[in-house]
């Protein structure tokens, strides 16, 4: 039986170069399929995103997002994806307040949102939750690797100068090792409060930025003496912050940006 497609119209966020469709759905009247993201967030004609967000009502929170990587997989949290939800949310008057609880598919996240000069710029903060340090992993080539949980998985790799990988080399290699697909980051220290940082992102890619990255490549850094309690973390895309004081509640900051509106077709729920 064919599937009913629905035209919608879908907000295009980026957070340093991070990008994200999101629809507003409510009531749960879409049902994306695979296919439909994947086509929905394909490069071309200067569209296309590295994932798709869906905002619904939230339960014992205030909204929940639906999360889809760029090949259709579902993924459990996004950092830049989150905070440029929360831009959607706000710039779609969902709420009322630019503190928001959110439920994602790795638990309940707060986010602060701060509007810029214009509507098409501010800044958010997002409470991420705990960063759990794994087992150290040995690596030809590298310093020191070891994986890392922000609700969805990580591999960070320390090197001499990170600007200088190309992730294509061994991301799709690493990302796909373990069962269940990993993130891949590779890091060097600029200073104590700074990080240079390549990702290689689970279901995507190459990409400008990951929050979720940002945070493990902090914590991992900073546990293993590399940098203090809040670091700059400088993505190809631009520069997040990070606070890992508490470990049990690490905060992402930067900034996000609406880009423009545009209208996909997506599955519609029986």
């Amino acid at each position: 039986m064919q599937a009913v497609m629905r035209q919608v119209s879908a907000t295009y966020h980026e957070g340093c170069g991070n990008d994200f469709l999101v629809v507003v759905d409510l009531d749960a009247e879409l049902s994306p399929s695979s296919e439909d993201v994947q086509r929905i967030c394909a490069r071309r004609d200067q569209q296309g995103a590295d994932g798709f967000m869906v905002i619904r009502r939230g339960t014992s929170s205030d909204l929940a997002m639906q999360l889809w990587n760029a090949d259709g997989s579902i993924a459990e949290m996004s950092g830049n994806g989150i905070r440029c939800f929360a831009q959607a949310a706000y710039l779609s008057s969902l709420t009322q307040s630019l503190v928001m609880t959110i439920a994602t598919g790795a638990g309940m996240r707060t986010v602060t949102y701060v509007a810029g000069d214009t509507d098409r710029s501010g800044t958010a903060s997002v409470t991420m939750g705990p960063v759990t340090l794994l087992e150290e992993v040995e690596l030809q080539g590298v310093a020191f690797a070891r994986r890392a949980s922000v609700g969805n998985p990580h591999l960070v790799m320390v090197v001499d100068q990170a600007s200088d990988v190309d992730p294509m080399l061994l991301g799709p290699q690493l990302s796909t090792a373990p069962d269940e697909g990993t993130n891949v980051e590779w890091i060097s220290p600029r200073s104590r409060r700074e990080l240079d940082f390549v990702v290689y992102e689970r279901g995507v890619g190459p990409t400008k930025a990951c929050g979720t990255g940002s945070c493990a490549a902090a914590v991992v850094a900073h546990v293993a003496g590399l940098v203090d309690q809040e670091v700059l973390v400088h993505n190809p895309g631009g520069t997040l912050t990070v606070n890992c004081r508490d470990q049990d509640e690490v905060v992402l900051s930067g900034p996000v940006n609406w880009i423009n509106t545009i209208s996909v077709s997506v599955g519609a729920s029986a």
